[in-house]
């Protein structure tokens, strides 16, 4: 269940994927109801007929939530979440979508003011079923050196 996984164990260009993750309506209406986020776009579906999309589409910020949940399968107790940089929703998501999550390791580096932690950059792309990414955004990770390195 958990893993230790050091910085020095981490090897830019190493990639892993999720399994698919169908958005459904009730992920939707549930997180407006979460952010208070009832704007027309996400909830009134005879309104969006009227639009460019032409139906209701996702939030942002639920699939960007989905995604980021998809890809944590495995509690690393060397590491935390350092934020979230460049994040940015490229193609409309649908309700009836499938999601899935492409993690690559884009780059690390030492962190500049505590040197018994180093900084993991993974870029996280997320596709829809018809191989479009629909958000992108790099996840900083900081993340403990092996004793003694």
């Amino acid at each position: 269940m958990f893993q230790s996984v050091f910085y020095e164990d981490y090897e830019t260009g190493y990639v892993r994927e999720t399994f698919g993750r169908t958005v459904t309506e009730t992920d939707v209406v549930m997180h407006a109801g979460q952010t208070g986020d009832f704007y027309p776009h996400h909830m009134d579906a005879e309104w969006c007929k009227t639009q460019d999309f032409g139906q209701r589409i996702a939030h942002g910020t639920l699939i960007f939530s989905m995604g980021i949940g998809m890809s944590a399968g495995a509690v690393n107790p060397e590491a935390f979440s350092y934020g979230y940089d460049r994040l940015r929703f490229i193609k409309p998501v649908f309700i009836g979508d499938t999601i899935r999550v492409r993690i690559t390791i884009r780059e690390k580096h030492d962190h500049p003011k505590r040197p018994e932690f180093g900084m993991v950059t993974e870029q996280c792309e997320i596709f829809n079923q018809h191989g479009a990414v629909v958000l992108a955004c790099d996840h900083l990770l900081m993340v403990k050196k092996k004793p003694n390195a």
